[in-house]
């Protein structure tokens, strides 16, 4: 005999203060010498990046998570 499943279902609200939170506004323009920007154009024909802003996101983030690890305050 088949028993029935509840599924839970997720407040709408919730997912749509969530996708909010997650949404990009602050805008934020970095400029590359010539020896840079072929860097990272070889990078991305190399390890088939189509988008860059997402590797400069994941390289900046992934930096600044370590150094904020690593240099975590001490109370002595």
């Amino acid at each position: 005999m088949g028993r029935k499943k509840n599924k839970i279902s997720v407040d709408p609200e919730y997912l749509k203060k969530q996708k909010d939170s997650l949404r990009r506004r602050h805008r934020q323009v970095i400029y590359l010498n010539d020896s840079e920007m072929s860097v990272i154009t070889e990078y991305c024909r190399r390890f088939n990046v189509h988008t860059k802003a997402s590797l400069y996101r994941a390289a900046i983030m992934s930096r600044l998570l370590k150094e904020l690890d690593e240099n975590h305050p001490t109370l002595f």
